[in-house]
């Protein structure tokens, strides 16, 4: 096989063409960027572009397949010479099906805890024994890549609702065609590509549709959006519904029940609980037992920014998430607080994304900080200007909050100056984000605090 990336330097595309030259494939690719840490990946394996830059005679007539990133536009010259050869073209998700189609194909998703039930999944299959292929978001501790694709009879994609290419407007998750698909919940996000809630509920019915015949739909029936969605849906398939699995506390430790036997967790939360019970059930179709899994599970630490311990001292502990949306935010606040209640929360999320920084989108976030004993918002002006979006008013973001006392930073000092004077005596810090707060640096202001 000859494959041909276009936009080859994309936090998942690189990944990709890094495990088809893993398979043999002959591998190339242009890109009119390349940061780290792809660009170092692509040198190691001898994938890196000769040149920055689009070249449309990179692409010829003898290529089996051309592999469309996200930011390559509809214009570009190598995307327009492909369709004069008239060759195959795919968006990522398209791809990955092409190399499934003989496969077992788990597909995980839901506007929340898609990657971190995905690594749960790969880290329980592994301990087990199984051959897997998988498609992650985020890294994973013994996992070497993201992306993986050999010819294993298993692969376990975490299924994003986002559009699959600049052509292919559909979400990725429409691609994918499951026989194991979970959907961990439903709130409506990306709001710059669906305006309204209903758009944003219409491509999860999309989705219950492309599970294949005779396949399983794991969902969370604690979701009340999710369970009306799944009890009209009328698609023959089997149905399993999951909640909160039978656990206990026991000195900030907490230790979940599956059929009858016990295990200890190294996360924690009633959002993760709910992760780890999907892909229990998951592994289970998949012929994991509950002590293998449960085994897998004890050495589970989590996916990379999820609830990711940073530092801690004999009086703070730190954390990073990845929260950014109004129903993550709130469930990440929860599970620091439900698992320490003695302690006091600090929490600061930074708005980020689209939606975040959109006016009209912050009264989603009421009561997403209640119970953060001190709390900041913090925006970074540039990032507006990125989006093309107007400043936000002060009095706006509290008001979409719904907390009289939080604190709106827009510039990097005030919010190392406000996390500073903080007192840090039985204390929880919690970081969230899905950027990194205008280029402040994190662990020079951990060590500070846990001195």
């Amino acid at each position: 096989m000859k494959v041909h990336f276009i936009a080859i330097g994309g936090s998942v595309m690189h990944q990709l063409a890094i495990a088809l030259h893993r398979k043999g494939y002959t591998v190339t690719g242009s890109d009119d960027e390349i940061f780290e840490p792809a660009k170092g990946n692509l040198e190691r394996e001898g994938l890196m572009p000769p040149t920055l830059g689009w070249n449309a005679e990179r692409v010829h007539a003898d290529l089996d397949a051309v592999i469309l990133g996200m930011h390559a536009k509809a214009d570009n010259p190598e995307l327009r010479r492909a369709e004069e050869l008239g060759l195959a073209i795919y968006s990522f998700p398209e791809y990955i099906f092409e190399e499934s189609k003989d496969k077992v194909r788990v597909v995980i998703g839901g506007s929340h805890g898609k990657t971190t039930t995905t690594s749960m999944i790969m880290t329980a299959l592994r301990s087990a024994g199984k051959d897997f292929d998988y498609l992650v978001g985020a890294r994973l501790e013994g996992f070497a890549q993201s992306v993986n694709i050999t010819h294993a009879p298993v692969i376990v994609c975490e299924g994003d609702e986002y559009p699959a290419s600049a052509l292919e407007k559909r979400p990725k998750f429409h691609f994918l065609f499951p026989h194991i698909a979970v959907l961990t919940g439903i709130a409506w996000d990306h709001i710059n590509v669906f305006p309204t809630f209903e758009i944003y509920l219409e491509q999860f019915k999309i989705f219950l549709d492309k599970i294949e015949p005779g396949g399983v739909l794991i969902y969370n029936q604690t979701d009340p959006v999710l369970a009306r969605l799944v009890a009209d849906h009328g698609a023959a398939i089997r149905k399993i519904g999951y909640d909160i699995p039978a656990h206990r506390i026991e000195n900030g430790i907490t230790l979940v029940t599956l059929e009858g036997h016990a295990g200890e967790l190294k996360v924690f939360g009633e959002h993760n609980l709910l992760n780890l019970h999907a892909a229990w059930l998951v592994c289970k179709e998949l012929g994991v037992d509950a002590v293998a899994f449960l085994k897998g599970m004890a050495g589970f630490t989590g996916a990379a920014k999820r609830l990711e311990l940073l530092a801690s001292s004999p009086v703070v502990n730190i954390y990073r998430d990845f929260a950014h949306a109004p129903s993550k935010v709130k469930a990440t606040i929860r599970a620091v607080k439900a698992q320490f209640p003695e302690r006091r929360l600090i929490a600061v999320l930074e708005l980020h994304t689209y939606s975040s920084l959109n006016e009209q989108f912050l009264r989603e976030y009421e009561g997403s900080l209640a119970d953060a004993d001190a709390a900041a918002v913090y925006y970074s002006p540039h990032a507006l200007e990125l989006k093309r979006l107007p400043l936000l008013p002060e009095d706006k973001i509290v008001a979409g909050f719904g907390k009289k006392d939080l604190a709106v930073l827009s510039q990097k000092r005030d919010l190392e100056d406000w996390l500073l004077k903080q007192s840090y005596k039985n204390v929880n810090l919690l970081l969230m984000s899905s950027g990194n707060y205008d280029g402040l640096d994190i662990q020079a202001l951990t060590n500070q605090i846990t001195q």
